[in-house]
């Protein structure tokens, strides 16, 4: 991996909030609103409770919302020196993780 952490962390947060509101719009949501992984798996717990044991851990993904996007949202830095291969590789494992946990509930 070379460069653009910062881009694969934010994409990996936009992934998890689309497979959640895939699920909710599935579940006979009509309109699904907001961007946050945390808040968008809990409303999915009101239709399964399974996705409540999950809400905490993916919640990380909320914070690579906007600190990825914007040069001046980290203090005397940019994202593209802060956000590492590590964090890119953990924010796309969780962002997977929704991904085939959204899909498995679909198969059902």
């Amino acid at each position: 991996m070379q460069g653009g952490y910062h881009i694969a962390c934010f994409l990996a947060q936009q992934v998890g909030e689309k497979a959640l509101k895939a699920f909710l719009y599935a579940a006979g949501e009509e309109i699904v609103l907001g961007h946050s992984v945390e808040r968008l798996c809990a409303e999915a717990a009101h239709y399964d409770d399974s996705f409540a044991e999950h809400v905490r851990r993916w919640a990380i993904l909320d914070g690579f919302y906007v600190p990825t996007r914007y040069p001046n949202s980290i203090p005397d830095s940019i994202p593209a020196r802060v956000y590492t291969a590590d964090a890119a590789r953990e924010a796309v494992r969780l962002a997977r993780e929704i991904v085939a946990y959204v899909s498995k509930r679909f198969e059902r």
